[in-house]
């Protein structure tokens, strides 16, 4: 499909101003140099609009877009569990996580680890972090964006990804977190109208003479199973979305690492001017989330009943789900089609800024500051961040082929990979914000035990659902951290977390917030149970 004249400007005039913003943005007062807490953590000043429009940025990529869209082509709905629940849990990460990491001070995930049990674990999830982003992370936004951008213009999957690395590292090595937050707000904006744009469109060549509307109803007609939330065991997918399980079981652990420990997107709101604009922000992250499915599972949907109906190829996007959105946006018309390729770009440029910036600073702050050159100067530090920003691109490219060239999904299997480690993240969190008695003892071996276990029930009992298994394993990772500890020496006295002095009081703006998100949570279930 070839991009006519019109759509070309939209996206050069879309480039342009994304460039504009970033160096406007990532200017210095004068006489000022930029340090660490600037380049890392946008000074700490970010508002709550740009932290809420940063998060969906930084989290709506080539995964979720490509991914998703392929999901739903194969799932249908159900596939939005990894979206609407996360709205939920990011309410939980502002009212009783982020009090905890602010009042720590921290730049990143690693430092609140050694804060709480020493350096020694620190190291370990820094250096996991940073393979995780670099090696599974970085790899699956350029490789699912690299087809995508193929798809729409017929270059091959390699330059595409090439050109998508090097646009993102113009804009953001230069700025750090400041330039990727606030030209975040623009990727929303192109995101979502070009998200709704084709959506419609595809609802529309669904409904014919009836519209958009008129297609949505055609959908929920005449493919109802693609609407049910909850799938049964004989479902061909139940092993990917295991029923109800995914409401009650290890889904909520995949949010929780995601959301709530994960440097990639907690940074945002460790650079918020205060608690409260963290927690707003976080608040209007969540109301965007429930539009996300809009925007990338129901054009999948879509997708099925126009292939069934012989107006795309249903053999073709069966063997290749991941290439659905990609055959979706050649039936968008010229001039809104360069509005819709600016979307994709957005979503996946964003991302990989997001991700550059949170190998960088993981690798300066808690690698190279602690263990390689200490001492040095605030711009050596900055510089070093540029560097590292820069060299975990360009392994990504080298490495996103060969990861997951021969995936049937990339998006279930990133979720699977992640999984192996999910459940330790998490139960060594919890247990250090709200039980006193943890040490570094019990988290080494609950960390250890979430690797172990996952691999002996992957291989041992390869039938059961992985969401299933890592509630299981979370639970028992809790345990082991539980027992182990208790057996061993307690923490220093400085070490466990005082939540006694901590509020975790939210405004009424926030609770009345939180009200209605959870409310249009239980209809969704009810709804489409």
């Amino acid at each position: 499909m070839a991009l006519e004249t019109i759509d070309i400007v939209i996206v050069a005039f879309y480039a342009v101003a994304l460039f504009a913003i970033a160096f406007f943005v990532s200017r210095e007062p004068a006489g000022h140099t930029k340090d660490t807490e600037d380049y890392f953590l946008a000074g700490k000043a970010l508002p709550w609009w740009a932290i809420g429009a940063s998060l969906i940025a930084a989290n709506i990529s080539a995964e979720q877009i490509i991914g998703q869209s392929g999901q739903g082509f194969v799932v249908g709905i159900a596939i939005a569990a990894y979206e609407w629940q996360a709205a939920i849990v990011l309410l939980i990460v502002a009212k009783y996580f982020l009090p905890i990491f602010l009042e720590r001070n921290i730049f990143t995930m690693p430092q609140f680890l050694e804060t709480r049990f020493g350096s020694e674990v620190k190291s370990i999830m820094a250096v996991f972090w940073i393979v995780l982003y670099t090696a599974v992370n970085l790899t699956s936004i350029l490789w699912l964006g690299g087809l995508a951008i193929s798809a729409v213009t017929g270059v091959a999957v390699l330059p595409a990804m090439a050109g998508l690395a090097a646009f993102a590292a113009l804009y953001s090595l230069y700025g750090g977190l400041k330039a990727v937050a606030m030209t975040d707000i623009i990727q929303v904006v192109v995101l979502m109208i070009g998200g709704f744009a084709i959506t419609w469109i595809a609802l529309g060549l669904v409904g014919g003479d009836r519209g958009a509307l008129g297609g949505l109803s055609t959908l929920l007609g005449e493919i109802p199973g693609h609407f049910n939330m909850i799938l049964e065991p004989d479902h061909p997918k139940y092993s990917d979305l295991p029923g109800i399980w995914t409401l009650l079981g290890g889904l909520w652990v995949l949010h929780f690492s995601y959301w709530g420990f994960n440097q990639y997107i907690i940074q945002r709101a460790l650079g918020a001017e205060n608690l409260k604009e963290a927690q707003k922000g976080l608040a209007f992250a969540a109301f965007l989330k429930l539009l996300i499915p809009l925007i990338v599972v129901i054009p999948g949907i879509a997708a099925l009943w126009l292939a069934q109906n012989g107006q795309l190829d249903l053999a073709a996007l069966s063997k290749t789900p991941d290439s659905t959105y990609g055959t979706l946006m050649t039936l968008v018309p010229g001039g809104l089609r360069g509005l819709v390729f600016a979307a994709l770009i957005a979503a996946i440029v964003s991302s990989l800024a997001s991700m550059m910036n949170s190998i960088s600073t993981i690798f300066t702050m808690d690698i190279y500051r602690d263990y390689i050159a200490k001492d040095k100067s605030e711009t050596h530090y900055v510089t070093v961040g540029r560097i590292t920003a820069f060299v975990a691109m360009v392994l990504a490219l080298i490495l996103a082929k060969p990861f997951l060239g021969g995936m049937e999904s990339a998006f279930q299997t990133i979720q699977e990979y992640t999984g192996f480690i999910a459940p330790g993240i998490v139960a060594i969190f919890l247990l250090g914000f709200f039980w006193k008695r943890a040490n570094r003892e019990g988290a080494f071996a609950l960390l250890f035990s979430s690797v172990v276990l996952n691999l002996m029930a992957k291989f041992g009992l390869p039938d059961m659902p992985f969401v299933l298994r890592i509630w299981i394993v979370f639970l028992i990772c809790l345990v082991i951290g539980v027992i182990v500890s208790l057996l061993t020496s307690p923490p220093k006295e400085d070490q466990p977390v005082d939540v006694g002095g901590i509020s975790f009081k939210t405004s009424i703006g926030f609770n009345t917030a939180s009200l209605v998100i959870v409310l249009i949570m239980t209809l969704i279930y009810v709804f489409y149970w």
